[in-house]
């Protein structure tokens, strides 16, 4: 059994920063593994652990930066890894179909029976890679899975979903497909001493277009990001000085002032 597993370096931004062109300065983001595809990984090596044949291959999009946050999937026990990434892709505003064509391009060269991913990510918060790689690929899928229950050899998943207002859904799905992985499904590892030691040696294979045997038509997109700026407030904040006595009889002449107390 394959399990593919994809993951997504996210970037934070530091509390104050710099906008340089259409984005934000380089020097003031923090890079790090998604949250959702945290829990995605774990999914994988549990699966993994629990059988016997079961090899979990990771994959990403991104620059070659992008290693170090793969490697802690491989630290947790992912098996080996694949970087898509060319001076085509770097150029590119990717959005939500050119990235899961991307990703299609690998699963039809894995070949996966299983394909795990986060439910979104951290930074654009889409929540729709997942259904839509299924959907390129036709295969079956469940989004926003917080309960999985199988064993490789498994010819289908048995999923509980989460639906709106609480709503919880209990059904089967048949392999192969792709299942989306809610926070909360399990408590993801830390990566051992031992574990980064040996993600040092573990494959990280990085793809072009060409190597995947597609081209630049795979991440055209008609959207663009033309600009990035900070929103203008649009009403002023009054900050009242002193102990809580102080502060309540400002607040208090504040109001009467703008008739709001008389």
């Amino acid at each position: 059994m394959k399990i593919l597993v994809t993951v997504k370096e996210v970037a934070e931004a530091a509390d104050d920063f710099e906008i340089e062109g259409d984005d934000i300065a380089e020097r003031y983001l923090e890079y790090d593994l998604n949250e959702w595809d945290d829990y995605a990984v774990e999914a994988a090596v549990q699966l993994q652990e629990a059988g016997e044949d079961v090899e979990t291959v990771s994959v990403t999009i991104g620059p070659e930066r992008s290693e170090e946050t793969i490697r802690m999937a491989l630290a947790k026990g992912i098996d080996r890894a694949v970087r898509v990434w060319d001076d085509d892709i770097a150029g590119a505003d990717l959005d939500v179909a050119a990235r899961a064509r991307l990703l299609a391009a690998v699963a039809e060269e894995e070949e996966p029976d299983l394909i795990l991913t986060g439910v979104q990510a951290n930074d654009t918060g889409f929540g729709a890679t997942g259904v839509a790689l299924a959907e390129e690929l036709g295969y079956e899928w469940a989004a926003v899975v917080n309960h999985l229950d199988m064993e490789a050899g498994d010819p289908a998943a048995a999923v509980r979903r989460e639906l709106e207002g609480g709503v919880e859904e209990l059904t089967e799905v048949d392999l192969p497909a792709v299942l989306t992985i809610q926070t909360g499904i399990n408590e993801p590892r830390y990566a051992s001493l031992r574990g980064i030691r040996r993600a040092q040696s573990k494959e990280i294979a990085p793809k072009a277009l060409s190597d995947l045997g597609v081209d630049e038509s795979v991440i055209d997109s008609p959207i663009r990001r033309t600009a990035m700026y900070e929103p203008e407030t649009e009403s002023d904040a009054t900050y009242f000085e002193g102990d809580p006595e102080d502060q309540a009889s400002e607040l208090a002449d504040l109001l009467r002032e703008k008739g709001v107390a008389q």
